[in-house]
């Protein structure tokens, strides 16, 4: 049985999350307050019980467990060869960008997109380039104009993309995957794809991963995945890069280990193998209980008509309009935990026309969310008065 109502307390435990006041009540960084799969306790336990942690290799157990789950939960085959360790998405994500592109060349992002996107672009002195989305009717789109005049600018090399995107839950189906792809391919644009929220996609919307579209998409794109955000591993250090063209793929493979983020903890292959290999039952019991979790953050629109949730087709990110509030999140993030204690993300970090959003983790017990979705009304009801 599942408890995923039991009410961990994650104070003092060095939690990034819950590094917070003992009366703040944290729904922002995207991990979940819930325990990860049995099965994975189990073979961290039995790697634990052997009391040894040395250097660890990655075995050719890894590589089946990762294409194993992407042909059974996706549809996608994906060949041994093709798949390279790395110690997250991020760290993968900053590698690749100082591997595939010089100082100073543009690399192009749809906003808004996580946050992290742009510390790896500045971060390694290559310029951020954005491409709106185009925000209508509470729904987001692509505008495939401004897009391809992004593209075809000769100082843009790489487009980082973000499928099913964050923050916004998109799940962007194989049409527009495909039109994106041609026109990166029509301008000599690279593709990195980070698809660590795919496998959190909701009932009823089917996830296509970049690289399946066409092979010659699939020969100019590269495939960050990962169990962390299924699974709630991310103080594992897991993921995997994904590079059918082997000429990419050797640059790619020599950029990660000259980065020295190749190598992994003495947990990190067993916590994955695990998750691909024995965590399916886990998740789809969590997808459901996630799906509560969402209704009740709808139901809050209700309570507050002030505020409206976002479609979402994926993630248990909910994405929340409050233009009819404010235009600055930020000032109205800080007052609600100043005056309720709920800690959410400021939807200005997001870029785009994330001023006017913010943005709550529903991953968590009814319980707790129940709590927070108290307090963001009261907090709300405080800013309006001011």
């Amino acid at each position: 049985m599942i408890d995923f109502d039991k009410m961990t307390n994650r104070l003092g435990t060095n939690s990034y999350k819950w590094d917070v006041h003992s009366d703040e009540l944290a729904l922002w960084v995207a991990d979940m307050d819930f325990e990860t799969s049995p099965a994975i306790v189990e073979a961290l336990q039995k790697r634990l019980d052997h009391k040894i942690f040395g250097y660890t290799m990655v075995p050719d157990a890894y590589y089946n467990a990762v294409a194993g789950w992407w042909s059974r939960r996706h549809q996608f085959q994906i060949q041994q060869e093709w798949i390279m360790f790395c110690t997250g998405v991020v760290p993968a994500i900053s590698s690749i960008v100082r591997k595939m592109t010089k100082v100073n060349e543009k690399v192009l992002v749809l906003a808004p997109v996580y946050n992290i996107f742009y510390n790896s672009i500045v971060n390694n002195q290559r310029k951020v380039l954005t491409s709106e989305l185009v925000y209508r009717d509470h729904r987001y789109s692509i505008d495939f104009t401004d897009l391809e005049e992004k593209l075809a600018d000769p100082e843009t090399t790489l487009l980082i993309f973000c499928n099913p995107h964050n923050p916004i839950g998109k799940v962007w189906d194989k049409l527009t995957l495909e039109t994106i792809g041609n026109l990166c391919i029509k301008h000599h644009v690279l593709i990195l794809s980070d698809e660590i929220h795919c496998d959190l996609t909701h009932p009823g919307y089917r996830y296509t991963p970049f690289a399946s579209v066409s092979e010659e998409i699939a020969l100019n794109s590269i495939t960050c995945v990962a169990p962390t955000k299924t699974f709630n591993l991310a103080g594992l250090q897991t993921s995997s890069i994904i590079v059918p063209n082997p000429e990419l793929r050797a640059l790619v493979n020599r950029g990660i280990n000259t980065d020295e983020v190749a190598e992994p903890n003495a947990f990190a292959i067993e916590g994955a193998i695990s998750a691909f290999t024995e965590g399916e039952p886990w998740l789809d019991a969590l997808l459901e209980y996630l799906m509560v979790n969402k209704q009740w953050i709808e139901f809050m629109a209700a309570e507050l008509p002030e505020l409206k949730v976002i479609h979402s087709e994926a993630t248990y990110l909910a994405w929340i309009d409050c233009t009819a509030v404010t235009n600055d999140s930020k000032a109205l993030g800080e007052c609600i935990r100043k005056e309720t204690g709920l800690y959410i993300s400021e939807g200005a970090i997001f870029g785009g026309n994330g001023q006017g959003f913010i943005r709550i983790n529903y991953a968590c017990p009814k319980t707790r969310l129940e709590d927070g979705l108290q307090r963001l009304k009261r907090g709300i009801e405080i800013f309006q008065s001011m």
